[in-house]
């Protein structure tokens, strides 16, 4: 009881190690396991077999594999389920003391505002001129480029002039 009252208040609203430190430990823990399932157990079971008989007989088997690898579903439940709740709790504002962000961030997207004659059919604001003469060509914007609507007041794509073959 009088061990609070010597604490500082920062002392105070710390948490445990283990409340805060296990979604990292659950982490390292699956890839302590697969590391050693997949790599070092494999290796020392080759080494022991040859070791003691002189040639590799019988494969290691993993172990988490067993059972249909009903671990590695397991596991991935858990971590994935983790790595949300932490979403969420960032989410909301338990950051253990970083940045906090204001209540509406990332709640609402605005696009900019249009830039005039940037859009498909629309003709840019200087006319292109081919890159030879200065004379209009290749890439020069067609002179009748009119919008018109067809059924449902899509826009249709105007005809352009073809050329005669």
């Amino acid at each position: 009881m009088s061990d609070e009252k010597t604490m500082s208040a920062s002392e105070q609203k710390k948490e445990d190690w283990m409340n805060s430190k296990w979604r990292p430990a659950m982490g390292w823990m699956y890839m302590l396991v697969c590391t050693m399932d997949f790599v070092g157990f494999p290796v020392l079971w080759s080494l022991l077999q040859s070791m003691s008989h002189g040639a590799v007989n019988v494969q290691w088997q993993p172990l988490t594999l067993q059972g249909a690898g009903l671990f590695h579903i397991a596991m991935g439940a858990v971590l994935g389920l983790a790595a949300y709740g932490r979403t969420q709790e960032k989410l909301n504002g338990a950051n253990n003391g970083g940045l906090s962000l204001p209540s509406n961030a990332g709640t609402s997207y605005t696009p900019p505002a249009p830039i005039a004659g940037s859009g498909f059919g629309n003709s840019p604001a200087t006319p292109a001129t081919s890159g030879f003469s200065g004379s209009s060509g290749f890439g020069a914007p067609e002179t009748a480029n009119t919008v018109s609507t067809g059924f449902g007041g899509k826009k249709v794509v105007p005809e352009f002039s073809q050329p005669a073959i």
